[in-house]
């Protein structure tokens, strides 16, 4: 069972995700979209999608993967002037900020 899917989702679901992480895809992804949080700190999902060209689907979803690994971080929520709803916005991880704190 691949991470990318629910448990409640199919096993074509499952498939698909086992293949994107299999072929390289996904961490493609996640590198195209860490830079574009990097170049463009501070946008909505769908602001970075615009301003990239990338599918606005692919970044929502791969944000939260950053997010997990400590490559980007969700800010405070604006106003986003494309959809005009209130969204998170996204920033990288400045470079010594993602390490893990001992408690």
């Amino acid at each position: 069972m691949s991470a990318l899917a629910r448990t409640t989702d199919s096993s074509g679901s499952h498939e698909a995700a086992a293949s994107i992480v299999r072929s390289g895809r996904h961490a493609a992804q996640k590198d195209r979209t860490e830079a574009a949080v990097k170049r463009y700190p501070g946008m909505t999902s769908m602001q970075l999608a615009h301003a990239t060209g990338m599918d606005r689907y692919m970044v929502a979803r791969r944000l939260p993967d950053l997010a997990k690994e400590g490559r980007a971080h969700r800010g405070a929520k604006a106003l986003c002037p494309i959809s005009n709803i209130t969204v998170c916005t996204w920033w990288p991880v400045a470079q010594g900020d993602n390490y893990t704190l001992a408690v």
